[in-house]
């Protein structure tokens, strides 16, 4: 069985991580995520998370560390997570129905997708 690995960004600045509001497909249609998407055939896992960054925010990132392992999305899935510094650009909402900027005390105001809950929790320590 094939494995496909998704990639996310935690955004942080000044303390504050951005999420973003999906905007399809129906089934996931206003769940708060982290930016990114899937790694293509023959893709890094890092290039693809700047990659899917500049196409959807229209930002340049640097990735700065790995948050946990491989997070379960389903059966045939897994969510792999790096914080990352806004290198280039403001965040715009390209492909997403909206972008909010979460303090700690914030993260849980928005409604995150399940399989980006746990990471959630693991990314509220680098905040202020």
């Amino acid at each position: 069985m094939t494995i496909n690995v998704v990639v996310g960004a935690a955004i942080i600045r000044d303390g504050r991580l951005l999420a973003a509001q999906r905007a399809e497909p129906a089934e996931l249609a206003g769940g708060w995520e982290f930016p990114g998407g899937k790694v293509d055939p023959g893709e890094s896992d890092e290039d693809a998370l700047v990659r899917e960054c500049h196409e959807e925010l229209d930002v340049k990132v640097a990735l700065t560390e790995r948050i946990g392992g491989d997070w379960p999305l389903g059966a045939e899935s897994v969510l792999r997570v790096w914080t990352a510094d806004l290198v280039e650009g403001e965040p715009q909402a390209l492909e997403h129905l909206a972008l909010r900027w979460l303090s700690r005390d914030e993260l849980h105001e928005v409604e995150w997708l399940p399989g980006d809950l746990p990471v959630v929790e693991a990314i509220a320590s680098y905040l202020r």
